[in-house]
C-alpha cells in the first residue's frame, strides 16, 4: 500500500516542510551577528543543552558565548514531538548488572529528577510553553508486549515508585481512540510541551542572564593551548577558558571522539490539517501523549490547542526527505486511527536525534572539553537537565555531579559517525514489528 501512495493523497497542497511548532512562534529576541573575541565559557550548540548551561554560567558572572551553525534552536529543540518522559531506557536490573545496584538505581533516579527539574525550570523562568503533566499511554502492539508492560510497570512501581495505570484492551478506548493495540500502561507523570516555545523561553532567559548568542557562526576547529582554547569560526577566532560541546544529533567532525560515540538518526513527524473537535476528543479523550512497543517506535499526541494530531516515527530504512516520509507516516497514522483517512497533513518535517551504543545519555570531559549528548530520542528533559549540570560543573560546583559522570562511553570498531549499519537494522526491525503484529491480529 505504502509503495503506491502519492503525496497529493496525503499532503495538503502547499504543505510545509518546516516544523509545525514554528507556526505562530513569537519573534526571537535579537542576537548579535558577531561573536565575542574571547569568553570565559564558549558553548557550541544552542539547543536545550547549550542554553541551560549558558543560563548557569552567565548568572554566575562568567562571560558566556553560545555559537551555532544555524539559527539558535534550529535543530531538534524546535523539531521534536514535545513529549517528556523519564528518559532512561535501560531497566533497573540491566543497569544494576552493568554498574552495580547503587549506581544503577542512581542513574534511574536521574531520569525522574530531570522530569521534575524541567517542570520547575519552566515555572521559575516563566516560560509559556503549554507544559502539562498529561501522562503517557504506552501501547502494546502484541498481547505478549502487553503482558511484559504490565509486569514491568508493577516492578517499577514497587521498586522505583513510578506511578502507572494498567489499561487492558477492553478499556483501551478510554485512553486512545483505536482498536489497533492490545492494551497498554499509562505513566501518569510524563508530560507534554510546546518544544519551540520552551526553547524560545530559554533563549530569552540566557540573553537576559548576559549570555552572548551568535547564530550562523559554525565552529571549524577547536585547539587547546596553555591558556585554554582557541576556536576557529566562520566569523573569526575566539578564545575561551572553558568549552562545552552540546551538539547531540548534529555532532560533526569538529569533535571526532564524540562523533564516534553517537549515532545520528532522523526522526520524522507530520501534523494534520485542522480536525473537528469531536474527532480529537474521540482519539485522545484524556489528552495523553502516546507511544507504542514497536522496536521502530511511533509517538503521537494532540496539538496543545487540540485541533490537530502530531504523529511521528521512523518510516524509512534510509534517511529521506519530508515529501517522501510524510505519506508513509500518514499511512501508519491511518492504520492506527482509521478515523483520520481523508484528512491530510499540512506539515511534514524531520529532525536528528542521537542514540548511543549503550542506550544511555553521556556527560563528561574529554581533552579538557565538557560535553553532554546521546539522549536516545528522549532528550527534552534530560538534555535540559544535563546542560544545567554542565554549567554547574564548569563553575566548579559540587551539585553539578550526576550519576552519568565517568561512565564508559562506548563506540564500535571502524565506526566514524556515519551509521552504515542503520538501514539494515531499521529494515529488519520494521519487518519484525509487522510480523509480530500480523500474527497477533490473526490470533485475535
Amino acid at each position: 500500500m505504502q509503495a503506491t501512495l502519492r503525496a497529493s493523497d496525503t499532503l495538503a497542497t502547499g504543505f510545509s516542510d518546516r516544523s509545525y511548532w514554528l507556526d505562530g512562534l513569537p519573534a526571537a529576541p535579537a542576537t548579535p551577528a558577531q561573536p565575542l573575541a574571547s569568553a570565559d565559557v564558549v558553548i557550541v550548540g544552542s539547543g536545550y543543552t547549550g542554553l541551560n548551561a549558558a543560563i548557569e554560567t552567565a548568572r554566575a558572572g562568567r562571560s558566556t558565548l553560545v555559537l551555532d551553525a544555524g539559527d539558535p534552536g534550529w535543530g531538534c529543540s524546535s523539531r521534536n514531538g514535545g513529549q517528556i518522559s523519564t528518559s532512561i531506557k535501560p531497566s533497573l536490573d540491566k543497569l544494576s548488572a552493568r554498574f552495580g545496584a547503587e549506581r544503577g538505581r542512581a542513574i534511574r533516579m536521574e531520569g525522574q529528577a530531570a522530569l521534575d527539574w524541567i517542570e520547575q525550570r519552566i515555572a521559575d523562568e516563566g516560560i509559556d510553553c503549554h507544559f502539562r503533566r498529561v501522562g503517557r499511554f504506552h501501547a502494546a502492539h502484541t498481547p505478549q508486549h502487553y503482558e511484559e508492560l504490565v509486569r514491568d510497570a508493577e516492578i517499577m512501581q514497587r521498586r522505583e515508585g513510578i506511578d502507572s495505570i494498567v489499561v487492558p484492551r477492553a478499556e483501551q478506548r478510554r485512553e486512545l481512540g483505536t482498536d489497533t493495540y492490545f492494551g497498554g500502561v499509562v505513566y501518569t507523570r510524563h508530560a507534554s510541551v510546546d518544544p519551540a516555545r520552551y526553547h524560545r523561553g530559554l533563549l530569552a532567559s540566557a540573553i537576559k542572564a548576559g549570555a552572548h548568542v551568535t547564530g550562523h557562526c559554525a565552529v571549524l576547529s577547536i585547539q587547546k593551548d596553555a591558556s585554554g582554547f582557541v576556536l576557529d569560526t566562520e566569523k573569526g577566532k575566539v578564545r575561551a577558558r572553558d568549552v562545552i560541546v552540546a551538539t547531540n544529533g548534529y555532532t560533526s567532525r569538529l569533535t571526532p571522539w564524540l562523533r564516534r560515540r553517537v549515532i545520528p538518526i532522523g526522526s520524522y513527524i507530520i501534523a494534520t490539517e485542522l480536525l473537528p473537535e469531536a474527532l480529537v476528543d474521540e482519539l485522545f479523550p484524556t489528552d495523553r501523549i502516546a507511544s507504542d512497543t514497536c522496536k521502530v517506535i511511533y509517538y503521537y499526541r494532540a496539538s496543545p490547542d487540540r485541533r490537530r494530531i502530531l504523529f511521528g516515527g521512523r518510516v524509512s530504512a534510509t534517511e529521506t526527505n519530508p515529501a517522501i516520509s510524510g505519506p508513509k507516516l500518514h499511512a501508519d497514522m491511518c492504520r492506527i486511527f482509521p478515523q483520520l483517512k481523508g484528512y491530510r497533513a499540512t506539515h511534514s518535517w524531520t529532525g536528528t536525534v542521537a542514540y548511543t551504543f549503550d542506550e544511555l545519555a553521556h556527560t563528561g570531559v574529554h581533552d579538557g572539553i565538557h560535553y553532554a549528548m546521546g539522549y536516545c530520542g528522549s532528550g527534552v528533559s534530560m538534555a535540559s537537565y544535563l546542560g544545567m549540570r554542565l554549567g554547574q560543573k564548569v563553575l566548579g560546583l559540587a551539585e553539578g555531579r550526576t550519576a552519568f559522570d565517568n561512565l564508559p562511553f562506548p563506540t564500535r570498531p571502524l565506526y566514524n559517525g556515519t551509521p552504515w549499519f542503520l538501514p539494515a537494522a531499521v529494515a529488519f526491525y520494521r519487518w519484525h514489528d509487522r510480523q509480530q503484529y500480523r500474527r497477533a491480529m490473526a490470533a485475535h
